[in-house]
Formats: structure tokens, C-alpha cells, sequence
């Protein structure tokens, strides 16, 4: 929002410097984004007096001048015939840029040096003559720009106006801020209509077919017109906010939207049909030709302005070319409306248009307002373009806006601004900006906003009206006061960052997908159809077909990205990702949310390790990914940790035989293994790869946060090993299990290193090689009472396990 000072000081009395109204009007609310002198252009424009006139040699319209600028004499060559030796001039010096963006440069004109130019000023958009040069009073300097020379002084003030200040997308709007600010009165433009003539019901007639998108449409009828050009002064109004002028009765409602903020639109009266205008919305795929030349598909849903036959304007936003003013116009309707910010800003968006009456539209106007500006452009159009105004005025006003009433406690605006305002200093400050205030009692006020103030509808709007009026900066800083309590750290969040921290030890990267996957995921994990995970939530207005649903799993993100650096020729990769998927529970009510259940997941194909010339390239597998979860459930600190067959069809994705599931205590926790090849082949994959899938939530339950010390024996340790013969049926995690039962306390540990199927071990069997590591903390341990322990164990379990030693023995 662009303001002019000068055009400003019309309806305010301003004595303050600008920079310091910038910096108050910034600090109520109403940020200043720049302050820019409107005459800046002058700036190489500067005062020069002629020395001599000389007819060109080579032109006969063309004269040669020589001009004293004060540091210098130039040459000039100009085409004006009213200037004479000892005048006072503007020149134009080579860079200078002109208002109509010519740049000026220094050059030759038919053989004759030129070093400037002789503006008039109408060049110089100082006025409307371009007949002649500009001539300057006598006591003007010679040297310094012509804006010092003619006491030109303008400065346009920037706005960064915030949506819902839709009162101040105005000059009357600013000026009443600013009069509020400096405590000096607000002076508003005297509209005083001439007599009507003819009645209009009898020229016109408005008809609203639909309402609830205009509430309000009010109208008026200038007959015997004459369009022309604008008067100086309303050129010079319009360019200072960057409008350009177009003719006089279109000028005219550009400047009073600009200086009330209610958009108008003229039309030609004789070119609607019928004269008469309906209201109504547009049929479906109708098109329609706006002022730009454009033609524009119409939904059902945009209000149209139609004359007897057809569309003449889009609703709030832009007129169309069967109606626009001419030069050979000589009755206007003019057009003052309220129009839904809805409809305008569904409208304006679909069909991608911006304009000054359709940015104020979108943020609400003054619907009672719409009269007095209606007056003021009829007024302004009677005046400039010597018109006769219809007798009376049609209004259609179906739904009045009712009065908004509000509550103001100011014990509760003190508290919520720590400031100590009084009643009558908070009803001072909402008067200043014209609001309607009386006293309930000693604390409340009976407030009414006026209706060009659509952003305030509650007691809060008012408390920010008081504490921007007051100033932001007037507001004493205050800090809660607290005591500081220390809490223990949440254990999820410790056990997300330890989680991070063993996986990065343990090489792998963490990743971040994208929450929304393909419907198709499922399918490609071989999900059956009962699977809870089919209960996906569908994204209403998916970015593309691949993010149609929020994920059920992190799979299909890992899987996509191995895919995407295989692409890429990386196929050494380790990744993990945590975070949650969403699932329906099972019979949800429509409107009930998602679970959301936190899960980590993580991803390894490749090499073991990073080939180097000591290191031979072997390939991952799958006791190396259950060593990652082993290492991690470790560095959680968890206990009763096992790995056992998977059983179900809860892991369609892992290859038979070639995965376990994660078990805690009771609790099954996730899965680990190879994933099938059909799954691979389903994601485009053609390498091996191994993953885990956990349930986060479950895992944290089963982190202990308690930290036990053992002291270390002193004593040596002893070992003896353990070969056995036994059914491939049985589990490796099942022998460990009966050791650990028997309860012998000097077996400090047992682990298995080693496992053989072949010849010459019987078909259908498997040898297992155990260690066993025996110590005391009391005392050191001879051989005959380990070999008599160890005897027993071997025993117990030969006897448990059907199994027999090498070379027989059972």
C-alpha cells in the first residue's frame, strides 16, 4: 500500500517529520517498509539559464542553445519556440530517467552536439502543457534540481499492511491512524450532490439473485458526460500511489478507492442491455473477456455482474470489454458494492487474477460504506466530466449487517498488557480511532466497532487496540515467574537419541521419507488381506499417485531409497529410519484419528565392509544384520533379548528360513531378516538386501534405566568345549536357554563357536561346538572340579536333546 504525504495531509494536519510518523505508525501496528521521495527523478534535473538561441543549420523547426547550468556552459539542441535568451529552464542531464522512462543521453542531432535536454512539464509530469519548455521563476539558483527550485517535496510511504487491516488500505483509512496517533482531528471530504433530474427507477433497475454472495449493491446514473482527460491534480493523485490515469470518469473511481478503499467500476450505460444490471453466478465452463483481453472459463460458483443478456464484470474483480468506458460514452452507470470475501478471493485465485478492488474485496470492506463512497465518485464524475446526476440512488441491501457489541473489562486488559490504563484512558484510546465507547461500570466498557473495522469481533481485538494505540514500545516488559524445577529426562526421547547414536556406531545412516507412500506398497510387501496394515488413511488431495496414502510402514521408504542409489551405482548401503506410521484401527468411526505408532526400521545391502587392500570383499548376511540388533538391544541396556523362528504370516516380506522374530520377555518386538525376492523384484531391486522392523514403542518398555556394578574377579577363568550331535529341529537359542536354567554358578558365560552340517554327520542332524567359561570369585578353580561340572552339564544336556557326542557317546 502505497501512500502520498502531500495527498495524506489533506485529511490529517501532520507536524511531525515523516521519519518519525514512519516509526510511530510502525510501532502501532502498521509497518512502514520504505519512505521514498516521489521527486527523486528531478534529482539529475537541474536549473540552467540561456546564454544564446541559435536556429540549427541543418533543421528549421530546431534551434541550438547554449545553457549556463553554473559550473559550465552546454550545448542543447531543443524543438520549443517559447524560450529566449536569459530564461530560466529545467535541463534534463545525460542518466537523468524521465517519468515516461526515457533515459536521457548525451549525443549529435543532424551534426550538432546535444548535452541535455529542455524538458516541459508535462515531461516532467509537473503538469499538463507539452507545448513548450518549462520556464522557471527568475529567483531561481542556477545549478541545484528543479524540485529545489519549485519547492517540490513529496515523500511516498511503503506499507506492509497485515490482512486483516482492511481499513487501512486507504488514504482516509491511514490518515485516521495517523490522527489518532498525533491527537488532531480527522477532516473528511464534503460530498455535496447537485440536484437530480430525471428519477433513475426510471432509467435503471438492480436485481440480486444471489445474496449470500452480495449483500449490498447500490448504484447511481450520470447522464450527459464528457470523457476526457483528468484534471493535473487527480493525475497527479493517482501517480503518487502508482496508478496511471486512464480518463476522467475512470480516474475518478480509482481515486476514491484509493481514498476510502471501496472499489467502483463505471460502466457505459448505453452499451448494458435492458439498462438494467442482475447479480447472479455463472453457469458452468461459460466464458467471459475481462478488461485484459483475456478470455476466462467460469465456474458455477463465481458471481458475475450481467446486464439484461449477458455478463458485463466479474464480481469484485475486473469489468469486461462490452461495457467499458469510451470517449464517446456520455452516461454512466456507476457501480458500489459489498462483495463476499469468500466468493472474491475462490474466484480471484482460480482464475489467477489480482487487483486493487479484488485485494481489498478478499479482505472485507466497509459494507456500510458503500453509499458515501458511491456519492463522492457521483459528486467528483458530476464535477469533472460536467455531467447531470439521475435523481436518487438504488440500494439493494436484502441482509443488513447487524451491530457487533462487545465487553471490554479493563481490570482483565491491565492484566493480559501489565499495564495500569484507567477506564476512561482505554475508552480514549478506542474513541481516537472511532469506535463507539460507553461505560458499563467501573470496569467495563460497552464497546461498538464501526463496520469498516471487520477484524475486530472480540474483547481481545480491543485489548491489541489499546496496546498498539498506547504504542508496542510503551508496553513494560515483564517476565512469569517460575520456579525451576529439574525433571527427569523424557525416556523416549533418551532412547531415540541412544537408538541414533548405536546405529551410527554400528555404520548406518539415518534417512527422513516422506510420510505418504503408493496404495500399492502393501501389495509389493506381499501384505495379506487381512493384514492390520492394510488399514492405510487416504490423503484427500495427494501430490502424486506414489503419495496417495500416509504409510503403514517404513519398508517401502528404505526399499525406494536402495533403489534410487542403485541407480546411482551405490550399492554398499547401510540406513535406518525412525519415525511413525498410521493405521485405522480396526472398525474405526469415520471421524476417529489414526494410531500412530512409532517404529525403526533399517536397511542393509552390500559389502560387509569398505574393500581395502587387507580387507577381502565378502557380502552382508544375515548373522551380520542380527548382530546390529543383538549390539543395539545390548547398548539399550535391555535384558531377556532372543531371537526365535517366525511363525504367522506377519512377515510376508522375509524369506523363509532366512529371518527370526525379536522377541522381549513375553513380547514379540519386530522382525529381522532377508527380504524376499519377489519383494525385491516388486520394488525394482535386483540385489540381496537384509532389514529390520521394530516397534519402538514396545522396545523403550523393555530399556531398563537401572545400572547395575559387578565386581571383576580376580581369579583366572578356565574353559572347556562342548561338541554335540543333535536334530536340525532343534534351536540353537533353545540349548543356550536350558544352560543358562541348570543354574550353575561358577559358568560365567556360554556362547557357540561353531556349526557344521555335512559328512560325515548324520542326514537330518547338525554339529554344535559350545565354549563354556568357568570362574570363581572367590577362589581359583582346579581342573578336577570344572572337568566334574562340565561332566554333569554334558550329561543334562545329551539327556534333554536326544543328542549324542562325536563317536557315539550318549
Amino acid at each position: 500500500m502505497k501512500v502520498s504525504l502531500s495527498w495524506l495531509k489533506d485529511y490529517v494536519t501532520i507536524d511531525v517529520d515523516v521519519v518519525k510518523l514512519a516509526e510511530a505508525l510502525t510501532m502501532a501496528g502498521l509497518e512502514v517498509d520504505a519512505l521514498v521521495d516521489r521527486y527523486a527523478y528531478l534529482d539529475h534535473v537541474v536549473v540552467g539559464r540561456i546564454v544564446e538561441v541559435v536556429p540549427h543549420p541543418q533543421g528549421n523547426t530546431l534551434s541550438v542553445c547554449r545553457v549556463d547550468m553554473g559550473t559550465g556552459i552546454k550545448p542543447v539542441v531543443c524543438g520549443a519556440t517559447n524560450i529566449k535568451e536569459g530564461d530560466l529552464v529545467p535541463i534534463a542531464l545525460p542518466g537523468a530517467q524521465l517519468p515516461s522512462g526515457a533515459t536521457i543521453e548525451a549525443g549529435r542531432i543532424r551534426g550538432q552536439a546535444s548535452e541535455g535536454m529542455l524538458c516541459s512539464e508535462a515531461e516532467l509530469a509537473l503538469g499538463m502543457d507539452s507545448s513548450g519548455i518549462l520556464l522557471l521563476p527568475d529567483t531561481a539558483k542556477l545549478g541545484p534540481g528543479v524540485a529545489v527550485a519549485l519547492g517540490l517535496s513529496d515523500t511516498v510511504i511503503e506499507f506492509d499492511l497485515t490482512p486483516n487491516r482492511s481499513d487501512c488500505f486507504c488514504i482516509i483509512g491511514i490518515a485516521r491512524e495517523v490522527a489518532a496517533i498525533l491527537k488532531t482531528p480527522l477532516k473528511y471530504p464534503r460530498v455535496k450532490l447537485p440536484p437530480g433530474e430525471t428519477p433513475i427507477e426510471e432509467l435503471s433497475s438492480v436485481t440480486v439473485e444471489a445474496p449470500d454472495h452480495c449483500p449490498r449493491y447500490a448504484a447511481r446514473v450520470v447522464t450527459n458526460v464528457t470523457v476526457g482527460p483528468s484534471p493535473f491534480w487527480l493525475q497527479d493523485r493517482l501517480h503518487s500511489v502508482g496508478l496511471r490515469a486512464i480518463n476522467n470518469v475512470v480516474d475518478v473511481t480509482n481515486f476514491v478507492l484509493m481514498e476510502m478503499g471501496q472499489p467502483l467500476h463505471a460502466f457505459d450505460f448505453d452499451r448494458l442491455a435492458e439498462h438494467r444490471i442482475v447479480v447472479k453466478t455463472a453457469q458452468e465452463g461459460q466464458t467471459f473477456t475481462t478488461l485484459d483481453g483475456a478470455e476466462r472459463t467460469l465456474g458455477s460458483d463465481m458471481l458475475m455482474i450481467c446486464d439484461g443478456k449477458r455478463p458485463v464484470a466479474l464480481a469484485g474483480i475486473m469489468g469486461g470489454l462490452e461495457s467499458e468506458i469510451e470517449d464517446q460514452t456520455t452516461r454512466v452507470f456507476i457501480e458500489s458494492a459489498y462483495f463476499n470475501p469468500i466468493t472474491t478471493r475462490r474466484t480471484a485465485k482460480r482464475l489467477g487474477l489480482n487487483t486493487e478492488s479484488s485485494h481489498r474485496f478478499e479482505r472485507g470492506v466497509d459494507s456500510e460504506g458503500v453509499r458515501s463512497a458511491l456519492d463522492r465518485a457521483a459528486q467528483l464524475i458530476v464535477e469533472l466530466a460536467g455531467g447531470k446526476l439521475a435523481e436518487g440512488v438504488i440500494d439493494v441491501y436484502p441482509r443488513p449487517f447487524s451491530e457487533r457489541v462487545i465487553e471490554l473489562s479493563v481490570e482483565r486488559t491491565n492484566r493480559l498488557l501489565s499495564t495500569r490504563l484507567s477506564r476512561d484512558e482505554v475508552g480514549a484510546y478506542l474513541k481516537s480511532v472511532e469506535l463507539d465507547v460507553d461505560p458499563l461500570d467501573e470496569d467495563r466498557l460497552k464497546v461498538v466497532p464501526p463496520t469498516f473495522r471487520v477484524d475486530i469481533t472480540r474483547p481481545e481485538d480491543l485489548m491489541e487496540e489499546v496496546a498498539r494505540l498506547r504504542g508496542y514500545d510503551q508496553i513494560p516488559t515483564t517476565h512469569p515467574v517460575s520456579r525451576v524445577v529439574a525433571r527427569k529426562p523424557d525416556k523416549k526421547l533418551q532412547v531415540r537419541d541412544r537408538l541414533r547414536q548405536l546405529l551410527a556406531g554400528c555404520g548406518f545412516s539415518e534417512i527422513v521419507t516422506y510420510s505418504f507412500i503408493g496404495r500399492k506398497a502393501c501389495d509389493h510387501l506381499l501384505l495379506h488381506g487381512q493384514d492390520p496394515r492394510r488399514r492405510m488413511v487416504s490423503v484427500l488431495n495427494p501430490l502424486t499417485e506414489d503419495q496417495t496414502v500416509m504409510r503403514a510402514s517404513l519398508l517401502p521408504g528404505l526399499l525406494a531409497t536402495m533403489y534410487r542409489n542403485s541407480k546411482q551405482r551405490n550399492e554398499d548401503l547401510e540406513i535406518f529410519e525412525l519415525g511413525k506410521v498410521f493405521l485405522y484401527p480396526p472398525a474405526a468411526d469415520p471421524d476417529q484419528l489414526p494410531e500412530e505408532i512409532e517404529m525403526i526400521s533399517g536397511l542393509w545391502t552390500g559389502a560387509r565392509r569398505v574393500k581395502t587392500w587387507h580387507f577381502k570383499e565378502s557380502k552382508v548376511d544375515f548373522y551380520d544384520m542380527k548382530g546390529v540388533v543383538e549390539a543395539v538391544c545390548a547398548g539399550l541396556n535391555m535384558t531377556g533379548v532372543r531371537f526365535a523362528p517366525l511363525t504367522g504370516t506377519d512377515f510376508p516380506y522375509l524369506r523363509p528360513g532366512y529371518a527370526a522374530q525379536i522377541q522381549a520377555g513375553n513380547e514379540r518386538l519386530g522382525a529381522v531378516g532377508e527380504l524376499s525376492g519377489e519383494v525385491l523384484k516388486n520394488f525394482g531391486l535386483k540385489q540381496v538386501a537384509y532389514c529390520f522392523d521394530i516397534d519402538f514403542d514396545r522396545l523403550v518398555d523393555h530399556v531398563s534405566e537401572e545400572k547395575r556394578a559387578k565386581t571383576l574377579s580376580r581369579f583366572p577363568a578356565t574353559t572347556r568345549d562342548m561338541a554335540l550331535i543333535l536334530s536340525n529341529t532343534v534351536e540353537a537359542q533353545a540349548l543356550l536357554d536350558f544352560i543358562e536354567g541348570m543354574g550353575q554358578v561358577l559358568v560365567e558365560g556360554v556362547e557357540i563357536f561353531d556349526i557344521y552340517m555335512g559328512s560325515p554327520i548324520p542326514e537330518g542332524s547338525k554339529s554344535i561346538g559350545l565354549r563354556f567359561t568357568y570362574r570363581s570369585s572367590e577362589r581359583s578353580l582346579t581342573d578336577s572340579e570344572v572337568n566334574s561340572i562340565h561332566e554333569t552339564m554334558t550329561r543334562e544336556v545329551l539327556k534333554k536333546f536326544n543328542a549324542q557326542l562325536p563317536g557315539g557317546a550318549r
